[in-house]
């Protein structure tokens, strides 16, 4: 079998480009007149809107792994604040992160770690990788959905009509910190899971990869740091098992149970901690 490697793949010029622009049009952050508190402030709460409801709770624990269920609104509401994050569409997502958990560090891992850090914690999307054509066979119970089509093609648009409701509030301080440093700041914490936890921090089980629990990826992404544990038991709800592995977004899903909005709650039994 040939190794995907950087050195075999052809390079995606569409994905390089998209990376390119957002992470340039970030550092107009720099300039004093694009910057004032509340627009910092905005950034963080949009960072936890796209990155903690969106990509933790809704895209991965929600829908990748079906850990816990809510009513569609809510899911599509979830779904739709990952699409914020403006990491691909939905349906991709999802995909590649079953690819992931499947065949966790072996050759047909979209961001396998072996392959180095810079691999799996970016150059993977900058390539037309073999796991893009296998995404339809593991999307089947999305793949269907009118609203999860419709956000999976169209979410550059989403976030551009984002972009424009910010302008008319606060000018291009809320575009360049709300949309481009917002972005690029989600981008890595997000994808520090696929590349810091594969290679710092400390293993609590045995999960034939390697995967690791890192605290400081942990506090960065809501509580998906705590990678070791999510990769040796990936159904479960709550990925944060030790007292002391403080997990937001199990903390989330815990205050929509007391609301009645989160059901089927998946965890590991006492005998596994």
């Amino acid at each position: 079998m040939t190794i995907a490697t950087s050195d075999n793949l052809r390079l995606d010029w569409v994905v390089i480009t998209y990376m390119a622009f957002i992470h340039l049009a970030a550092l107009f952050a720099l300039l004093p007149s694009n910057f004032n508190w509340t627009a910092v402030g905005l950034m963080i709460f949009f960072h936890w809107v796209t990155g903690g409801l969106g990509v933790t709770l809704g895209w991965h624990r929600l829908v990748t792994h079906r850990s816990f269920q809510t009513p569609k609104w809510l899911e599509y509401f979830l779904v739709l604040c990952g699409t914020i994050s403006c990491q691909g569409g939905v349906i991709d997502w999802v995909g590649l992160h079953r690819i992931h958990h499947l065949h966790s560090d072996t050759q047909p891992d979209p961001h396998d770690s072996h392959q180095g850090f810079w691999w799996s914690h970016m150059a993977w999307m900058l390539h037309k990788i073999p796991a893009d054509e296998q995404i339809s066979k593991f999307t089947k119970d999305i793949s269907g959905d009118r609203v999860y089509q419709f956000l999976d093609k169209y979410f550059v648009l989403v976030q551009v009509v984002l972009g424009l409701l910010l302008y008319a509030m606060g000018g291009w301080p809320f575009v360049v910190w709300g949309i481009f440093v917002r972005l690029v700041l989600v981008f890595h914490c997000t994808w520090f899971v696929n590349s810091a936890t594969h290679k710092f921090g400390y293993r609590t089980y045995e999960s034939n990869d390697c995967s690791k629990n890192c605290w400081w990826v942990a506090l960065l992404t809501y509580g998906e740091g705590w990678h070791n544990n999510h990769h040796a038991y990936q159904y479960s709800a709550r990925h944060g098992i030790k007292w002391w592995e403080i997990d937001l977004t199990w903390m989330t899903i815990q205050f929509l149970q007391q609301l009645g909005l989160a059901k089927n709650v998946k965890l590991i039994s006492p005998e596994q901690t």
